[in-house]
């Protein structure tokens, strides 16, 4: 009987470990994804319907081929034994629009990590190269946007773009933390961004601690040839907020008065004065900018968060990102997501609401850029008090869209 048992038991344990084994293999292997992996899910997403593309590529089909053909043909990018060039920005599209890790993106495109490393590493080299190309000064022309509507021109003829600072999430060393953290208390980097009224992006400049003010980034940027921010036309002039200082080129709102959209609703709606009616504008105006983010960070949502990148990297994934922003906006004026925002008003502030720095450099100009604003807003509320009686009985209730 003692014998009888002890082979019993053996063969309890064999049948154990074998269950074991099999449970063991059935848990550890990888899900199953609803797309194919590997070429199989670059065909499925460049072949398939077009939501699909839009969400995993951010962009339309041509959109994503007319960039791939870009930057094969200039040599910026190469095909490698195992991955294409279209597959190369596809990893890197996955990653800035979706916000995925390293893993992930193995598992999806059938990669080893180090590979996937190289890859958005080469293709964030070459996307920002385009930058030059791609982020330019706008024709000296009054922008069709204002020349089409009355609230604007001929008041802001001579108004080439917007400037704001757009706050993006930072992840630095713990010594320089303090002064990565903006007024919110949140660690970023303060992006200095002009911007057409057609959302295009003009000029971006990364990488300024989120405690520096949106004035001392501008001052800082025009005193250093290097940064190659395009000259102000003799002239012209870009809007800029609160937090920055009125001066020659760069025109920012009444300090003290009413500013915000949405100050002006409800029982407050009219402008009682010609500096609201100014600011009331000139907000509508700047609005373009604050758009601009909005799709943006719609579009790569890694700029919602801090990735655990080196600094100078999260430096060059803003202007990447900048970069095709420009990009899809040429070769796709029907994008979805520039459809989705574009006719909607946006509050969110990006700037924190600053102050302006009362130590300028430039206040000997001041006289003058106050001089003009000044001639703006008398011309603009003269106009618009010999046109009331005519508004009044051709329009409904004043709304935003007719002050």
């Amino acid at each position: 009987m003692d014998d009888f048992d002890i082979e019993l038991d053996e063969m309890e344990l064999v049948a154990a470990a074998a269950g074991y084994h099999y449970y063991t293999s059935i848990t550890r292997q990888p899900a199953r994804s609803l797309s194919p992996k590997g070429s199989g899910f670059m065909t499925e997403v460049l072949n398939g319907h077009d939501d699909l593309c839009r969400e995993m590529l951010r962009m339309d089909k041509h959109v994503f081929q007319k960039l791939s053909n870009t930057l094969r043909q200039r040599g910026m990018l190469r095909d490698t034994a195992g991955v294409m060039i279209e597959e190369q920005l596809a990893i890197f599209l996955n990653i800035v629009g979706h916000n995925e890790r390293n893993r992930v993106i193995q598992e999806r495109f059938q990669h080893s990590g180090e590979t996937i490393s190289r890859h958005f590493n080469n293709v964030l080299k070459a996307v920002k190269s385009l930058s030059r190309e791609f982020l330019q000064t706008p024709p000296l022309t009054t922008p069709i946007e204002i020349l089409k509507s009355s609230r604007f021109y001929p008041y802001f003829e001579d108004c080439i773009g917007v400037i704001d600072g757009m706050h993006i999430p930072a992840h630095v060393p713990a010594k320089d933390q303090s002064r990565f953290r903006n007024q919110k208390g949140v660690l970023s980097q303060n992006v200095l961004v002009a911007c057409t009224f057609d959302l295009q992006f003009i000029f971006v400049y990364p990488g300024w601690e989120g405690s520096a003010a949106d004035s001392r980034v501008l001052r800082a940027v025009l005193s250093d040839p290097d940064q190659n921010f395009p000259q102000v036309p003799e002239g012209k002039y870009y809007l800029v907020d609160l937090g920055y200082d009125n001066m020659n080129g760069f025109i920012a709102p009444y300090e003290g008065v009413r500013y915000h959209l949405h100050e002006y609703r409800g029982a407050n709606l009219l402008p009682r004065n010609a500096k609201e009616l100014f600011n009331h504008r000139h907000s509508s105006l700047t609005n373009a900018i604050r758009r601009s983010f909005n799709i943006l960070k719609e579009r790569f949502p890694i700029l919602k968060l801090a990735p655990q990148y080196a600094f100078h990297t999260q430096r060059d994934i803003v202007i990447a990102a900048c970069v095709i922003h420009n990009h899809i906006r040429r070769e796709e004026k029907n994008d979805w997501l520039f459809n989705s925002i574009e006719g909607g008003m946006s509050e969110e502030s990006y700037g924190l609401d600053e102050q302006p720095d009362l130590q300028s450099p430039f206040s000997i100009h001041e006289h003058m850029a106050t001089s003009r604003r000044d001639s703006i807003a008398a011309a603009m509320w003269n106009d618009f008090m010999n046109k009331w009686d005519e508004w009044e009985l051709l329009s409904p209730p004043f709304c935003s869209t007719v002050i």
